[in-house]
């Protein structure tokens, strides 16, 4: 897609399967369905707006209203909705900063087991997040320790990830080969890098992206808990 971005179309999106390996809970699958879209002259503040569009038009196409109940909690989606950055979080909902965390490896666990289920159910911008955790996003000016990137939680669940897109091909070659370094170290695949994909950065315009994960948007709006009730197939029954 940013191929295609740089080949000079402007706004773009794809709905498609994506895979991860060992991913399953009541809100993973290991095959799931995303929703891409790109825009130029667009950056992570632009996506969030976006974001709000399109499920409150959603949300008044179903239910005619601006609020929806979720497992038997009411969610207001009046704009505009919470933004808290990461660093934020960190201090109100952890006794550890986003840098201990980076430091001690333990960022994904802090943000899973406290950081998450304290966002409560009202829509939220989790924002800026730490370099380490922001491979494809570009880097704030003022703070080159943090990225341009969001998450957005609604109903307890992560529903999608943006970012304003990094176009230097040398910082990115340098972050896949970070990468690849640390997967090496962990023993996991190591893959080669995206030469093509690295040859295109300079020629893309000032982009922002994002994915929205389609499954879960569906449990919200059917007011389901389990991703299995809102698939035609789980990974299991595709292996019986």
């Amino acid at each position: 897609m940013k191929k295609l971005i740089a080949s000079g179309l402007s706004r773009i999106f794809q709905i498609s399967p994506c895979f991860r390996a060992n991913e399953r809970s009541d809100s993973h699958l290991s095959e799931f369905l995303l929703l891409e879209w790109y825009c130029t002259s667009a950056n992570y503040l632009d996506m969030m707006i976006e974001c709000e569009q399109l499920i409150c038009n959603i949300a008044r196409d179903l239910f005619k209203k601006d609020c929806f109940t979720y497992q038997k909690e009411p969610i207001s989606l009046l704009t505009p909705w919470r933004r808290i950055s990461v660093r934020e979080a960190f201090r109100s909902y952890s006794n550890i900063t986003m840098e201990q965390a980076i430091e001690q490896d333990r960022f994904d666990e802090v943000m899973v087991y406290e950081i998450e289920p304290a966002l409560g159910a009202h829509p939220v911008f989790l924002f800026d997040y730490p370099k380490e955790r922001a491979a494809l996003a570009c880097l704030k000016a003022d703070n080159p320790d943090l990225a341009e990137r969001f998450e957005l939680y609604i109903g307890g669940h992560e529903l999608a990830n943006a970012f304003s897109e990094l176009r230097d091909p040398l910082e990115q070659k340098l972050r896949f080969e970070l990468e690849i370094n640390e997967r090496s170290s962990f023993g996991k695949p190591v893959y080669p890098v995206p030469d093509s994909f690295l040859r295109i950065l300079p020629l893309m315009p000032e982009t922002a992206g994002i994915a929205m994960g389609i499954d879960r948007l569906v449990m919200l709006f059917t007011d389901t808990a389990c991703i299995d009730d809102v698939v035609a197939f789980t990974t299991e029954d595709l292996l019986l």
